[in-house]
């Protein structure tokens, strides 16, 4: 059933305590120093930099506009600290950074976001910040580098061939925040809490353009489902900073969306060989799109159960929800669209549930031990009959298994039902070795049970 819940959201910042501190530092240190600040779009690295950027400092925003007209730009800023600097017209990127460090009367951060813009002007920008960099003798100038394509900061900064490979003092790379933080985002908890993470995720410009629109459901007619949302064709613009094709990219997130999760299976819908898309699908997981799951106690290199999914909630169910209807969604008929959506949308809430609960289990101390990172496991049981478990996790020195259950739909399934049958299926897993077992239960409500714990939504936010 699809639930309304009514969002309120003041502009705050939130989090990145550590990112803060590791900048601020950054900007305190003498001239000739270097910084990266990169990740996907609306996850707030421009925010982040403003937030830290002292009034001594410039923060320049680029676009795509010739190089002379950003040089000028730059130098426009700059004049708020060195005035009579914009009167001059500077031929190029070393004519005005020479004449800042000249005529910087101390040390002068330079705040670049959108960096990759200016470098498609300006090609030989990177190569000239590191002969500044590497230049002998003091200097007034530390740069701060931001931007959103991360193949192309990657390929200025990260990569062994780039010029400005090893040079950097800080590279933080910023992804979206964890799902606790939405409570206070859009002040909802409990199920309503899971219910938005499931569709905006951790992306907090997501959460701010939610709020505007009240509720859940009116947020995701206005922002996703009609033709003028501003969310509307999101993952193609975020796959267009990615990448410089995108089709292909865009065909393999909606086959694994609709189900297609192995690699074998992909390659066969499209028509191509499994090891041609090894590389293609490398990047989707490096990228933060896509994940590889094995079942738990497998090798993540070597097996052969590999399984494909989306990682990011909002292209999850952009996948699910949108592109499916795209047609209808053209002339307007949202309502006939969102069918759907109404008639599907707990069962994919209860994809993301079982998500956070795994991501959960490190944190929560279950039964008074300390877990590793959890996962599914998947395959035959001692019996030989297909055998599944939501959640599977090793104690830190190995002599204890967690073995847990998710549920999120079915609420009139009881703790002592879903207890039963968890026991049951223990009892025929194959994978526990004569190890202690200790078992637990995530459920939307209910308190412990015959000793079994009982994890809420509100407790599993609580530590993520």
């Amino acid at each position: 059933m699809f639930v309304r819940h009514y969002y309120y959201m003041k502009a705050k910042f939130y989090n990145r305590d550590d990112e803060q501190r590791r900048l601020r530092s950054f900007l305190a240190r003498d001239g000739g120093e270097l910084a990266v600040v990169y990740g996907r779009r609306r996850c707030g690295k421009s925010t982040l930099i403003q937030h830290v950027a002292g009034p001594k400092d410039v923060y320049f925003l680029a676009d795509q506009r010739e190089a002379a007209l950003q040089i000028e730009s730059l130098a426009g800023e700059v004049q708020r600290l060195m005035p009579g600097l914009a009167a001059a017209r500077y031929p190029s990127w070393r004519a005005l950074l020479e004449t800042l460090d000249a005529r910087a009367p101390s040390k002068l951060n330079l705040l670049l976001d959108e960096f990759p813009y200016l470098v498609q002007a300006a090609p030989e920008l990177p190569s000239l910040i590191q002969h500044y960099l590497d230049a002998p003798g003091s200097k007034k100038l530390n740069f701060l580098l931001c931007g959103s394509s991360q193949r192309m900061m990657h390929g200025l900064v990260l990569d062994r061939t780039a010029p400005l490979y090893g040079r950097a003092r800080e590279i933080l790379r910023i992804e979206p925040l964890s799902a606790g933080w939405i409570r206070e985002g859009l002040s909802v908890t409990g199920d309503a809490a899971i219910e938005a993470y499931s569709v905006w995720g951790g992306v907090p410009r997501y959460w701010e353009l939610a709020a505007a629109c009240g509720s859940l459901k009116e947020a995701i007619r206005e922002l996703v489902l009609s033709k003028n949302g501003v969310l509307h064709e999101e993952p193609d613009r975020v796959l267009e900073d990615e990448m410089r094709g995108t089709s292909q990219a865009s065909s393999l997130l909606s086959l694994i969306g609709a189900g297609c999760n192995r690699l074998s299976e992909i390659a066969g819908r499209l028509g191509k060989p499994a090891g041609s898309l090894t590389r293609p699908m490398t990047n989707l997981i490096e990228l933060g799109y896509v994940r590889r799951e094995v079942p738990f106690g497998e090798d993540s290199k070597n097996s052969k159960r590999t399984l494909y999914r989306l990682n990011d909630p909002f292209l999850r169910f952009h996948v699910r929800f949108v592109q499916p209807q795209r047609s209808l969604l053209e002339m307007g008929m949202m309502d006939a669209a969102g069918e759907s959506l109404q008639r599907e949308f707990a069962s994919y809430c209860g994809g993301h549930w079982e998500d956070l609960a795994r991501h959960s289990v490190p944190f929560l101390g279950i039964g008074g031990f300390r877990w590793g990172p959890a996962t599914r496991w998947w395959g035959a049981g001692r019996d030989g009959v297909p055998l599944e478990f939501d959640v599977v996790s090793e104690s830190l020195d190995g002599q204890t298994v967690l073995v847990g259950e998710v549920k999120w739909t079915g609420e009139r399934s009881t703790p002592a039902a879903v207890l039963a049958d968890l026991k049951a299926r223990v009892a025929l897993a194959p994978f526990l070795k004569k190890r202690e077992v200790v078992l637990a239960l995530w459920m939307r409500s209910g308190r412990q049970a015959e000793g079994i714990e009982i994890i809420t939504p509100d407790r599993v936010l609580e530590v993520l």
